[in-house]
């Protein structure tokens, strides 16, 4: 059956069986089918994984989003020339590396380098206002030092030969102390040769608190980007963030504005997932070419993504959301199209379902079902 590939334009130069899929050249990531209006599967539908795209999934708790996100990450996992990188806050997409058919690899404690963060953003990386004494010497540290250990040296420096208040220079060290605190940072932290391998890599920052999670993601972001505009790698990066909500309020911030701003022309993608899409900047809705959105419910959010329909949907997007879990309406930029999408099961297990007591056994039920018996 043919496949509707989205974010690509059709140019009639190749087939679109799915059975052939494995053996076409430009790499297509397995999404689902189309919906039909009695709730029926349709033909099925692949996402295009051949040029760098901006996406956003959104969707409200436990209405598929994070599993969305899993089932894009599976696909960009088997594609070739593309370097996957998932940042996981939450700790759901270890599965990924139980996958039969591509490699994938958990980063269970991700470190970066100090000097990835520009020294502009140090000030505010450790709480402090960039204008103030404390900030201003945060910020001559990190510009005169290359690692965190440097920075911490710097900081010892007596505040008479500084000419620095020694209340500055207290303040000063016990930020620094608290940053080297994160375990983030490491002068042999991740690289863009080594994040732009053929495997999937999971940054696994479940237990980092916003601060450090926001270091990474900035200094990943930062990486992936400069390491295409320098060519220093030839894979085209996926950056897939979960919980995006969190990093475009945070640090991280202004290097996901320039992939999504800037990242076409270098090759690098992003695909943000998030319950909150009344909780990012404009930049984010406005840019994204590929939009995923799943259940919502809330006000503002369904506001925020009506305040970003095209002009070409004879619908907007609030009158046409899913009500499952699962069911998605796709828009396209590229074709200028909404589709209602049913996404397809995850090959590898999905961490993000909810714990549930009935599948809890204790002594005690053990001890009643013994009885019974």
């Amino acid at each position: 059956m043919e496949m509707d590939v989205l974010g690509r334009r059709t140019d009639g130069d190749e087939s679109t069986d799915a059975a052939t899929l494995s053996n076409r050249s430009r790499p297509v990531a397995r999404f689902g089918h189309h919906r039909a209006r009695d709730g029926s599967d349709g033909a099925p539908v692949g996402i295009d994984v051949d040029g760098p795209h901006a996406a956003l999934v959104v969707g409200k708790r436990g209405y598929g989003k994070s599993h969305t996100l899993g089932v894009l990450a599976e696909g960009v996992g088997r594609a070739s020339g593309v370097a996957p990188v998932v940042l996981d806050p939450v700790g759901v997409f270890d599965g990924l590396v139980e996958s039969a058919d591509f490699d994938a690899r958990v980063v269970r404690t991700p470190t970066v380098r100090a000097d990835a963060i520009p020294p502009s953003a140090w000030p505010e990386l450790v709480g402090c206002d960039p204008d103030s004494p404390v900030g201003s010497m945060v910020w001559r540290a990190a510009s005169e030092t290359a690692t965190l250990a440097a920075m911490r040296a710097f900081a010892e420096v007596p505040a008479e030969s500084a000419n620095v208040a020694p209340e500055t220079v207290r303040a000063v060290q016990n930020r620094l102390r608290r940053a080297a605190s994160w375990g983030v940072f490491d002068p042999d932290g991740l690289t863009a040769t080594t994040l732009c391998g053929p495997d999937v890599t999971v940054l696994h920052c479940a237990g980092l608190d916003p601060a450090p999670a926001n270091a990474v993601a900035y200094a990943v972001a930062r990486t992936l980007y400069d390491a295409r505009v320098r060519d220093a790698v030839a894979r085209l990066p996926w950056l897939l963030l979960d919980e995006a909500h969190v990093f475009f309020d945070g640090l991280a911030a202004p290097a996901l504005r320039t992939i999504l701003t800037r990242g076409r022309a270098p090759g690098v993608s992003l695909v943000a997932a998030t319950q909150r899409p009344s909780a990012l900047p404009d930049v984010a809705l406005s840019q994204a070419d590929l939009r995923v959105v799943h259940r919502l419910t809330a006000g503002p959010d369904v506001r925020a993504l009506t305040a970003a329909d095209p002009t070409y949907l004879s619908t907007g997007v609030g009158d046409r959301l899913p009500s499952r879990p699962g069911d998605a309406l796709v828009v396209d930029d590229t074709a200028e199209a909404a589709y209602d999408v049913r996404v397809r099961g995850r090959d590898t297990p999905h961490g993000g379902d909810s714990p549930r007591a009935s599948d809890v056994e204790t002594v005690a039920d053990s001890a009643g079902t013994e009885t019974a018996e």
